[in-house]
């Protein structure tokens, strides 16, 4: 599952590849626990790299697809 993470004030995104085996319902509740309490919401990686983002500074998360599956060049629809 690629998860893509919006940083306020920033240009840039978080991107992260969580692995197959991450569960959607799981790390959406990880988000909104970490944006409820204003901590840090921790994520690990498929390689083990742990990143760490301020709930504070969370613009937006946004979920891919859990196969991975992307569609690239102009029959991209």
């Amino acid at each position: 599952m690629e998860i893509r993470i919006g940083i306020v004030q920033s240009m840039k995104e978080l991107e992260l590849d969580l692995g197959a085996d991450s569960n959607v319902d799981q790390v959406t509740r990880d988000v909104e626990d970490a944006l409820a309490s204003e901590s840090v919401l921790w994520l690990t990686d498929r390689k083990g790299r742990r990143v760490g983002v301020p709930a504070a500074r969370i613009a937006y998360v946004d979920f891919g697809s859990p196969t991975g599956d992307r569609v690239v060049g102009f029959g991209a629809a």
